[in-house]
């Protein structure tokens, strides 16, 4: 996992940073909320009267673009794995497969399922962008979904724990946003993420040097 973010170049300075998505993101002139080879994103637990209100960036992961990918291929790979059981049966019944070679193939996909699982549970969690809107009560999460594709969650920035208040550190790999209520937890990485707008995002998750 940390050979992937290491391979992802880092942008040259904090000038590129306020850019709107480019690179791995978006292609030029795009909307910023879009990401390069995926469908609209996805609204989940969208509050009310949010719907012409400003969201300001305040963080994004550049790799989660390639992130992407990687859970699409993984759901392809796991779905051609399986797609070749019933064949594997066939031909085991008709005596041109072996027992061994049966269980061999069940033993992949069987793996291949694990692996899906564990994978998407970990990526439908990862941050690839943080939004705030102006009035700083709203946090929009952008992540990815099952399949791959951008979904965006709502938190109100009341109900997130500050990094302040946990005992994760900023300076670790990844660091959990929980939410008071117990709902979904998401992982952000601080390391090899950029935090486009340092004090909107002390407002919501709190001063990270306190978190040393």
């Amino acid at each position: 996992m940390a050979a992937l973010l290491r391979a992802v170049p880092r942008l040259p300075g904090p000038t590129v940073w306020g850019r709107p998505l480019h690179g791995l993101w978006c292609c030029p002139g795009q909307d910023p909320r879009r990401w390069v080879g995926s469908r609209p994103p996805t609204l989940k637990e969208k509050p009310p009267g949010t719907e012409t209100e400003k969201f300001q960036m305040v963080y994004r992961f550049e790799a989660i673009r390639a992130f992407g990918y990687l859970s699409k291929l993984k759901v392809a790979q796991t779905a051609l794995t399986v797609v070749a059981l019933p064949p594997g049966f066939y031909w085991y019944s008709q005596g041109l497969m072996t027992l061994n070679s049966l269980c061999l193939v069940g033993g992949i996909a069987g793996f291949a399922l694990a692996m899906l699982c564990w994978m998407s549970y970990f990526f439908r969690r990862l941050v690839g962008i943080l939004y705030v809107n102006e009035s700083g009560t709203i946090l929009r999460v952008a992540h990815l979904t099952f399949w791959g594709w951008r979904q965006d969650t709502y938190c109100p920035v009341a109900d997130v724990i500050p990094l302040t208040e946990t005992q994760d550190r900023s300076q670790e790999l990844f660091v959990r946003i929980q939410q008071y209520s117990g709902k979904q937890t998401f992982y952000l990485t601080l390391r090899y993420g950029r935090i486009l707008d340092r004090e909107r995002f002390t407002q919501v998750f709190g001063e990270l040097d306190m978190c040393k």
